[in-house]
C-alpha cells in the first residue's frame, strides 16, 4: 500500500471527498488538541471549552485561547494544505471536509470546506449577535479580559467554534454526509477518527462503497478498512500524491 496506489486511486476519482483534522493544521505550527503534548493534556477541554464553563467565566476560556489564537493568526498554510487545492481544482476532489477551525483551507486556495466544527476566525456576541473578525479581538486581549462586545460591552464573546455542550452546525453536518453517500474515494488526512460524528463520515462513504486513503503519523482505529494507509505527514505524502496524479 503506497503513495502510488493512493495517487491511482485519486486519479480515478471524480467525487473524491476528503477529512481533515489537527494534524494538517500542526504542520502549520498550531498545536494539537489530542497527543502528546496536545491542548487537552495540559488543561481540562470541559472547563476551558465547554459552553457551560463559557456562560460562567468567559475570562477562563480566553486566558487558554489568547495564546491559541496568536499562533493561529500568524499561520500559513502549508504543503499538505495546497495539495488538496490542487486535488481539487484537478476534479480529484468534491470538497474537503475539516474538523479544523483555522481557516488554512481556505487560504490555500480550497473553494468547497465545509467546516464541521465551526470557525476561529469570527467572533460573535452571544447577547446582541455582533460579530467580528478574530483578529480585532484578539488585539483587545492585551489590554482586557475577557474582551468585551464593541457593539453593547457585554462579555460574552465567543469564537464561532463548537465548544463541548453545544450542537454542530447541522447543515455542515448533513451536507458531509449527503457528500459521502455519494464519494468513490473517502481520503483522510490528520485525524485520529475518534472524535463524532465526523468520524463517522468515513464509515459512511465505505458502506456506499468508496474506497478509503488515510494519510496519518499516528495509527487510527479505521486503518483496517482502508485500502491504502499511509504513515507520514501530510505535508510530505500529500505533494507526491498530486505530482503522481499529474496534477
Amino acid at each position: 500500500m503506497t503513495v502510488a496506489h493512493a495517487a491511482e486511486l485519486l486519479s480515478a476519482a471524480r467525487r473524491g471527498l476528503a477529512l481533515t483534522g489537527a494534524g494538517v493544521s500542526a504542520e502549520s505550527g498550531i498545536p494539537t488538541f489530542r497527543g502528546e503534548g496536545g491542548l487537552w493534556t495540559q488543561y481540562d477541554p470541559v472547563k476551558v471549552a465547554s459552553i457551560e464553563y463559557f456562560m460562567a467565566d468567559p475570562s477562563a476560556y480566553w486566558k487558554v485561547s489568547k495564546d491559541r489564537g496568536r499562533v493561529a493568526l500568524v499561520a500559513r498554510p502549508n504543503p499538505g494544505h495546497h495539495a488538496l487545492a490542487a486535488l481539487e481544482a484537478n476534479g480529484h476532489l468534491a470538497a474537503v471536509v475539516t474538523q479544523n477551525t483555522d481557516g488554512l483551507h481556505q487560504e490555500s486556495g480550497s473553494r468547497h470546506v465545509i467546516e464541521v466544527h465551526g470557525s476561529s476566525r469570527t467572533v460573535q456576541c452571544l447577547d446582541c449577535g455582533n460579530r467580528e473578525p478574530r483578529r480585532e479581538v484578539q488585539a483587545r486581549l492585551e489590554v482586557e479580559m475577557p474582551p468585551r462586545c464593541k457593539v453593547c460591552g457585554g462579555v460574552f464573546l465567543k469564537p464561532t467554534v463548537v465548544l463541548f455542550g453545544e450542537p454542530l452546525p447541522q447543515a455542515a453536518i448533513q451536507e458531509a454526509f449527503s457528500l459521502a453517500h455519494e464519494a468513490d474515494v473517502m481520503l483522510v488526512v490528520g485525524s485520529s477518527l475518534v472524535v463524532y460524528p465526523a468520524a463517522e463520515i468515513p464509515l459512511v462513504a465505505l458502506r456506499y462503497g468508496a474506497k478509503m486513503i488515510v494519510v496519518n503519523a499516528e495509527p487510527t482505529p479505521f486503518d483496517e478498512l482502508a485500502d491504502v494507509v499511509i504513515r507520514g505527514k501530510s505535508g510530505e505524502v500529500l505533494p507526491e500524491i498530486v505530482a503522481l496524479t499529474g496534477g
